[in-house]
């Protein structure tokens, strides 16, 4: 359903949602160096940058890490939920009908005060260099905030910032020009409605506190990363003999997920502590560990990838000992203070 280019009809050709410069984009905390998982999954951490652009505070929609759990074959792709979104922010996220070219919708978004979700293709994405750009065509989660039509000029939220892209990129992301084709199927796209935002700092906590709870109950009743190692000890012996693309495909679905949602566990945590909602040190430490450790198993099993022998089952259990400790303890707060 790729258009050949943009509609003669649409009168503006330069349209920017939030006055910004990537030059001097100063990302949210959560991507800071320092951090374990310097990003998380490219729904998260797309949502977490423009929250921060929007001068919201992220870190109050992080208790869905709580519910997370094994699926069978990955850990759950951890995404902030729209109607935690809308809860928190005021901020309403619905699909949207692609029945026209891409750029279209979004020229006439942003002139309407919209932003929109786009799934792009890194291999378009110059953020992604050295890992997707111009490599390999892997689909990615981007928000669009300002377009100039005549310069091919895009300026997005993608990872770990803000960044822009023109010329061939323009043309790639949106599927114009050379790019087009009458056979792709039209991205996944979101509409995001801003216009009823809520900056209530005090109310925000307290909403999130509940959706935290909400979270809690929901979270499986079992350990599930005693599944996770299962199913690690399980994949071991074909993992051996793959290649490093299949390792990476692997550990990212599996490892990476679960050592991030742990990071974000204990970052919320920290963020109701500062609020002064409660002493969470400890399951703090538990949540920090467990991301810590999935870290290091996903470097030693790379190795298998290069032929070496690597026993991880330790790793792993201690591991699940320390979710478990940490969720036990956040559920025994949740407990005490319904």
């Amino acid at each position: 359903m790729a258009g050949p280019g943009p509609r003669a009809d649409v009168a503006v050709t330069v349209v920017e949602l939030i006055p910004l410069d990537p030059r001097n984009y100063t990302r949210h905390q959560m991507h800071a160096d320092e951090r374990i998982w310097t990003e998380t999954n490219c729904y998260i951490d797309v949502w977490v940058e423009v929250l921060h652009a929007l001068s919201l505070d992220p870190m109050a929609a992080a208790g869905c890490a709580f519910s997370a759990d094994f699926q069978g074959d990955q850990w759950l792709f951890l995404k902030f939920p729209p109607e935690d979104i809308r809860t928190l922010y005021g901020i309403d996220v619905s699909e949207m009908n692609v029945w026209r070219g891409v750029v279209d919708h979004v020229v006439e978004q942003l002139q309407a005060g919209r932003f929109m979700t786009i799934e792009a293709d890194s291999w378009f994405l110059p953020d992604t260099a050295g890992v997707s750009y111009q490599l390999e065509h892997a689909k990615s989660t981007i928000v669009v905030n300002a377009v100039d039509l005549e310069q091919r000029h895009l300026g997005y939220f993608h990872n770990a910032g803000y960044y822009e892209l023109s010329g061939d990129d323009f043309d790639g992301v949106f599927r114009l020009g050379e790019h087009t084709s009458s056979t792709a199927l039209p991205p996944y796209a979101e509409l995001v409605r801003i216009d009823a935002l809520k900056r209530d700092p005090e109310a925000l906590v307290e909403r999130s506190v509940r959706l935290a709870g909400e979270h809690l109950d929901r979270a499986p009743k079992d350990n599930p990363v005693l599944r996770l190692a299962e199913r690690v000890a399980t994949d071991t012996p074909w993992l051996a003999s793959s290649d490093a693309a299949t390792f990476h495909h692997w550990s990212f679905g599996i490892l990476r997920q679960f050592g991030l949602t742990a990071e974000l566990a204990a970052s919320y945590l920290g963020w109701l502590a500062d609020h002064g909602i409660h002493d969470f040190s400890a399951e703090i430490a538990e949540f920090t560990s467990a991301a810590e450790t999935a870290k290091s198993v996903q470097f030693r099993m790379a190795r298998l990838a290069r032929g070496r022998a690597v026993d991880v089952s330790e790793s792993l259990a201690a591991m699940a000992r320390s979710w478990e400790v940490a969720l036990s303890g956040v559920q025994k707060w949740h407990e005490h203070s319904r």
